[in-house]
């Protein structure tokens, strides 16, 4: 049996853009995707803070040492710059390997979004 647990979280950033006009997806700063081993094009869940709103979308890769989060397309609406966002990765794996499993935790400057 397989069950999905949390792969990656990167916890308590603030969102600094958001781009309605664009194809899709949230680009996050590279630094901060290899700290949490999030890869391009991974789904992700974003939790705001700020207004309760859950969705999902999938990663591209933005600036390395930027502290970019940018929610792009149709996700831009469920956002405003300075949002707090929690942005979670899930895996499959089996019940045995859940048990020790360890997801990648990152808590950046919440003032900066980058890597202490």
């Amino acid at each position: 049996m397989q069950i999905q647990v949390v792969k990656s979280k990167i916890h308590r950033v603030k969102c600094t853009g958001a781009e309605l006009n664009y194809i899709g997806s949230i680009t996050i700063d590279e630094d901060l995707m290899d700290a949490a081993n999030i890869i391009q094009g991974e789904k992700v869940q974003i939790v705001n803070n700020d207004n309760g709103e859950r969705l999902d979308t999938y990663v591209i890769p933005g600036p390395r040492n930027s502290g970019e989060i940018t929610l792009n397309g149709a996700a831009a609406r469920k956002v405003a710059v300075g949002d707090t966002l929690i942005l979670i990765t899930y895996a499959f794996m089996e019940l045995e390997a859940a048990k020790t499993f360890k997801p990648s935790l990152v808590f950046p400057d919440e003032a900066t979004n980058l890597l202490k």
